[in-house]
């Protein structure tokens, strides 16, 4: 079996073995902190140029299968693990892990320390990272390859993820709402989980305009999750600012709760290794209640969480905030149908502690149903 490379842009280098496709990827160094769901992790658009990192020893051992697929394809730029199942066990599974790389051309790196690399990238940051699996270069000229990748900061990805037409995820039962779902990478658990609730979503392209909103005729918008830097996604945060002064429901989570949150006016920037994995602890400070979540994100806002903050759309508070660190992960205005959070309701896979919010969309929509604006 041969050698391969996980490199890292301050020169830092984690030998291994080859594992999954061979050749060379680069991306940002992530770490995702769940114990299993590493297949919704691959499939999720969230991830689209992140090498990530499981910090779970032990990977692989359930397969794959269709019905877990969050997207069409897999994601990540490359995929690293410490010790890939020899031995996949489980009624559900349809194919190994490592078939499924090899198929879809993902380069991964095995036998390497996870722990070290995650306190590695906890102390020094997220940073540009390169696998170079079967191939022949010298250490320098591996650094020297990863120092050309392109940041994440300054990244405009949703173009690369979102859908290119609009299609229609059906209400389960009875139809209730119509809700459109601006895709900015957006996971199949989000709609499955509004449509279970009597919702007929439209999944729109990212960069739909206000008249293509409009044309459905929405109870509610939804903004998704998706990758990149949101300080780039100007025209939707425009477009963002049209809904709230259409009065038009909003809910957000993830890269969306951070677009509504450039679109009230407040900065976001990047965290030092973000928040990845199923098991983060989040204090909802309107119940007092601690809340499990599941977290993909790199960038977060800077808003008050001690008081209410101003807009030009009224007044608003932050309502959820991370317990490992402080970092503002749920807003709502007062005055106006709109609210949002860092994380992932539909947590596929995932903790349900956060399932509550797409109710709260819910009753969001029948207020204004009802011609309630506050």
């Amino acid at each position: 079996m041969s050698k391969a490379f996980f490199v890292l842009d301050d020169g830092r280098i984690f030998e291994g073995r080859s594992w999954a496709a061979t050749g060379k990827t680069f991306g940002e160094a992530v770490f995702q902190t769940g114990m299993t769901g590493y297949q919704e992790t691959l499939t999720d658009p969230s991830y689209h140029k992140q090498v990530v990192v499981m910090t779970a020893p032990h990977i692989g051992n359930t397969g794959m299968n269709k019905d877990d697929n969050e997207s069409t394809k897999i994601w990540v730029a490359g995929f690293v693990v410490r010790n890939p199942a020899s031995l996949t066990s489980n009624w559900r599974s349809e194919k190994d892990l490592e078939s499924e790389l090899i198929e879809q051309g993902i380069i991964g790196i095995a036998g390497v320390d996870t722990r070290a690399i995650t306190r590695h990238l906890r102390e020094r940051g997220a940073m540009r990272v390169g696998i170079f699996s079967g191939l022949e270069l010298s250490r320098e000229e591996m650094v020297v390859e990863v120092r050309k990748v392109q940041p994440m900061s300054g990244s405009y990805l949703s173009k690369d993820v979102s859908t290119p037409k609009p299609y229609v995820i059906p209400a389960i039962g009875e139809k209730r709402f119509t809700v459109a779902a601006i895709d900015l990478g957006i996971k199949a658990a989000t709609p499955r989980a509004l449509s279970q609730r009597g919702v007929e979503v439209h999944v729109l392209p990212f960069d739909s305009t206000m008249d293509q909103i409009n044309a459905i005729n929405p109870d509610g918008v939804f903004l998704s999750n998706g990758p990149g830097d949101p300080a780039t996604m100007l025209d939707v945060i425009e477009t963002v600012r049209e809904i709230l002064n259409a009065e038009i429901p909003i809910f957000g989570i993830c890269f969306g709760h951070q677009i509504l949150g450039r679109a009230l006016g407040f900065e976001t920037y990047k965290l030092q290794f973000g928040h990845r994995g199923i098991n983060q602890p989040v204090m909802d400070k309107l119940s007092q209640r601690v809340e499990i979540t599941a977290h993909n994100h790199g960038f977060a806002l800077k808003a008050p969480t001690d008081s209410i903050f101003s807009t030009v759309y009224g007044p608003g508070e932050v309502t959820h905030v991370s317990l490992n660190d402080g970092v503002v992960e749920g807003l709502q205005l007062l005055e106006r149908g709109a609210f949002s959070v860092q994380y992932h309701p539909e947590a596929a896979a995932g903790p349900h502690d956060a399932a509550y919010l797409f109710d709260r969309f819910i009753d969001l929509m029948i207020k204004y149903r009802q011609g309630v604006r506050a």
